[in-house]
């Protein structure tokens, strides 16, 4: 067990004096199971139940008075009620729509009895006709680990902390390239990131990558409807990671033989299990920001490690001294796309990019940010700032003067001139400084 950053939002949200149940979304295996137990360390009474085992799921569907379930609870866990601090975590709670309808009676009937429920896919693996809690529970979202997570994992302390200060000298800078370089080509799943740091060995992660893609799939069948959806899904998981970061349109998918509405409905159900993101585009210079859901929307995958093994690119990346160049640039976008979400404990965060389309003039950018009432343009590329028209394009009407280009030099600013003759100033970050990019927006601008 590495320190994971959700531990502190647990601890922050136990602290609570109006806590509600607390539901820990995330895809299957980015470590629910495993930060819940860490957390339950803290307490002096920790009770599990898991509803993937029938005895633990039986609970839930008898009807017993509250009261009962409670004790039952208790006696399985083989503890005593008292009034010592107790957490109870129901895991895989996906399994039983009572136990999820019987979530609101823990707030109501005992609320100094701390809960966690986890689960994947709630929405489409529960009964229609049960009535979630609104207002009775609240969430957290786990994802894969991030950069600093990594840092952590390997025991770089020291180097985190630089980080973190936003103050990297010039001479470390090439060490802490290499760490992301190799972080960008194993990506964050906690697993992997456990055995790299425990054995530096890239070989040895195959097996598990594999276990891993093989677990996914096999998932198609709880996830699926009907048997089209099954087989859709399954093909999405073999042959859609060729088509991270970039825009797709769900008509013959990954030449596929499936319809539209077909691959739609499956895209969106692996959405809903946090597996991937459909990005759709912004139009816009300003707030709010209004995704056109009639333009082709980008493909964002859980994690780039999986990308990368899914696709046979990994000896593409690795030993290069800037990932900005591998694959056509797709590995360096997609890793800051997951960095940009990875700490972000929201379940409907989500990512932006932006698109300017017309006849004979098209532009995109890779991402888009918000900070305070502003929408901040990024990039990830390397190269003269007169190339990126793009973003000259949008900083021409953009009501403010800075913008975000991550790379793999050292950080900068450079004052630009649009193409229009427009002065705007250039943030240009190196790609390990991505967790940080809003202290850095706050600190200088």
């Amino acid at each position: 067990m590495f320190k994971r950053q959700i531990l502190s939002k647990l601890h922050s949200w136990s602290q609570k004096p109006d806590r509600k149940p607390l539901v820990l979304r995330g895809a299957r295996q980015v470590g629910k199971t495993t930060i819940v137990n860490e957390f339950g360390k803290n307490y002096e009474v920790y009770l599990k139940l898991n509803l993937e085992k029938e005895e633990h799921r039986k609970l839930f569907e008898a009807d017993y008075p509250f009261g009962d379930l409670l004790m039952a609870i208790y006696l399985i866990n083989n503890q005593v009620r008292s009034d010592k601090p107790t957490l109870l975590f129901i895991d895989e709670i996906q399994n039983s729509s009572q136990a999820v309808a019987k979530m609101r009676y823990f707030y109501e009937e005992a609320p100094s009895l701390h809960v966690i429920a986890a689960g994947s896919l709630l929405e489409s693996l529960l009964d229609k006709h049960i009535s979630f809690p609104v207002g009775r529970v609240e969430y957290l979202a786990l994802r894969p680990c991030s950069f600093p997570e990594y840092l952590n994992a390997l025991g770089e302390s020291s180097l985190l902390q630089l980080i973190e200060e936003i103050a990297v000298p010039e001479i470390i800078h090439e060490k802490i390239v290499r760490l992301f370089n190799t972080y960008a080509l194993i990506g964050g799943m906690p697993e992997i990131v456990a055995s790299f740091a425990a054995h530096r060995d890239l070989v040895l992660l195959q097996d598990i990558y594999e276990t891993l893609l093989v677990g996914y799939r096999d998932d198609s069948d709880k996830y699926a409807r009907n048997n089209t959806m099954m087989l859709a899904m399954r093909h999405i998981l073999h042959s859609g990671f060729a088509f991270a970061s970039q825009r797709i349109r769900f008509e013959r998918f990954a030449n596929s033989g499936y319809r539209s509405r077909e691959m739609g409905e499956a895209l969106r159900t692996l959405e809903k299990a946090m597996l991937l993101e459909l990005v759709y585009p912004i139009t816009g210079y300003t707030l709010p920001m209004v995704p056109d859901l009639k333009k082709a929307p980008r493909l964002l995958w859980l994690d780039t490690g999986l990308v990368n093994h899914a696709t046979g690119i990994q000896k593409e990346i690795f030993g290069s001294t800037d990932i900005s160049e591998s694959w056509r640039g797709i590995v360096a976008e997609h890793i800051i796309g997951q960095e940009l979400l990875a700490e972000n404990p929201r379940v409907s965060a989500n990512r932006s990019f932006w698109v300017r389309e017309f006849k004979n003039s098209n532009a995109e950018l890779d991402y888009l940010v918000t900070w305070e009432n502003k929408l901040i343009p990024v990039e990830v590329k390397s190269g003269d700032t007169a190339r990126m028209r793009s973003m000259h394009m949008f900083m021409d009407y953009a009501p403010h003067d800075f913008a975000i280009r991550f790379w793999s030099k050292p950080f900068k600013i450079d004052y630009v001139t649009t193409l229009s003759g427009k002065p705007f100033r250039l943030i240009n970050l190196p790609f390990y400084f991505a967790s940080q990019l809003e202290e850095i927006i706050s600190k200088y601008f």
